[in-house]
């Protein structure tokens, strides 16, 4: 390779988006990093070979390869599936027979917008808190005082333990409002599996036999530095959800994803664990609010759950993420862990 040659593929590493060359048969000539990405597969092993031989094209894009015509400006294939990844794919011609592939990552995209409502939905949570600490915690702290007087001026019986119940109840609710502001954290190494079988029991618990769990566990799970009730918490409150929604059967899986748009300086990993389940799914009208204080589809419901959850998400500086399924609903959470946690873990089981 010559030092132009060299200099070129530098350059194209550097791109995000997904580039690979091939000959008029089909043969890869050329990709970056993004296209090994993408594609699954190293440009090593795939250059030289066909396109449909070393990856798991989709079928639009294989007949689009075939049936290009000559002098066309290029064609552009929307959302197609590679690894479970939506890419935008644009193929063009290069000189007089090679043609050019650019993948543009939909996901990345898309994670982008879920930030921007994520810092929107904080920013409302932020406002109800106040709202609330004025216009409920204040006439809150009356109901509980009058409460109080009042069990200790009557006999113990009916009317005192109704008024031990207002005091219990009260007590909650201004809990439950002091959740919305900022969470503190108490951050210390922890492992996500332990949190996880916890919340299960608590969902066996209340739920019985009419669920059926599947796991589908990455075991080199690292441990990260998190607060463990609040992960738990979410959880719990996802499982739940899931139950509530009528689903028989909720599938958790886990897996570590680099080179996340999640990403920031220092950190190495995303740790990424999905709830699918085959229940009635998210109303398409609630969809783009459902991370929004007090919105839901169910009558008893509170609208509480998802907000705290994608709160204490962003708190960890992850992301929670909905995906409608064909029979169901997919939550996602997106944890990030810096480097020297995994490190430390290695070490210590060496």
């Amino acid at each position: 390779m010559s030092a132009d040659q060299a200099q070129s593929h530098g350059l194209l590493d550097q791109l995000d988006t997904g580039v690979v060359r091939l000959d008029a048969s089909g043969r890869i000539l050329l990709m970056n990093s993004a296209a090994e990405h993408c594609l699954l597969v190293s440009r090593d092993r795939a250059c030289g070979r066909y396109i449909g031989e070393v990856a798991d094209i989709p079928r639009e894009l294989r007949e689009a390869i075939s049936r290009l015509p000559e002098g066309s400006q290029g064609v552009l294939l929307h959302e197609l599936s590679f690894g479970n990844r939506p890419y935008d794919c644009t193929i063009q011609r290069s000189g007089d027979h090679d043609l050019l592939l650019e993948f543009h990552n939909l996901e990345w995209e898309r994670l982008r917008l879920r930030l921007q409502q994520r810092e929107l939905q904080t920013g409302m949570l932020e406002l109800l808190s106040r709202n609330l600490g004025h216009e409920v915690r204040n006439p809150l702290g009356g109901i509980r005082g009058a409460a109080q007087m009042l069990a200790d001026e009557l006999e113990p019986g009916e009317q005192a333990t109704l008024a031990r119940l207002i005091m219990r109840e009260s007590d909650r609710i201004d809990e439950l409002i002091q959740r919305f502001g900022q969470p503190e954290l108490d951050r210390r190494e922890i492992h996500l599996y332990p949190l996880l079988d916890e919340a299960l029991d608590l969902l066996d618990a209340e739920f019985g036999e009419t669920v059926t769990l599947e796991r589908d566990y990455d075991p080199s799970m690292p441990d990260i530095r998190a607060d463990a009730s609040a992960i738990r918490q979410v959880f719990l409150n996802l499982l739940r959800n899931a139950c509530q929604a009528g689903a028989s059967v909720i599938r958790i899986r886990t897996r570590i994803e680099h080179g996340h748009a999640l990403l920031q300086s220092g950190q190495g990993a995303v740790i990424r664990v999905d709830f699918s389940d085959n229940g009635q799914g998210v109303p398409e009208s609630l969809r783009s609010l459902l991370f929004l204080p007090l919105v839901t589809g169910r009558r008893d419901g509170t609208g509480l759950g998802l907000a705290l959850s994608q709160q204490i998400a962003s708190a960890h500086g992850g992301l929670l993420a909905f995906h409608p399924l064909e029979h169901g609903s997919r939550f996602t959470l997106l944890l990030p862990f810096a480097h020297e946690t995994r490190q430390a873990d290695q070490e210590r089981s060496s």
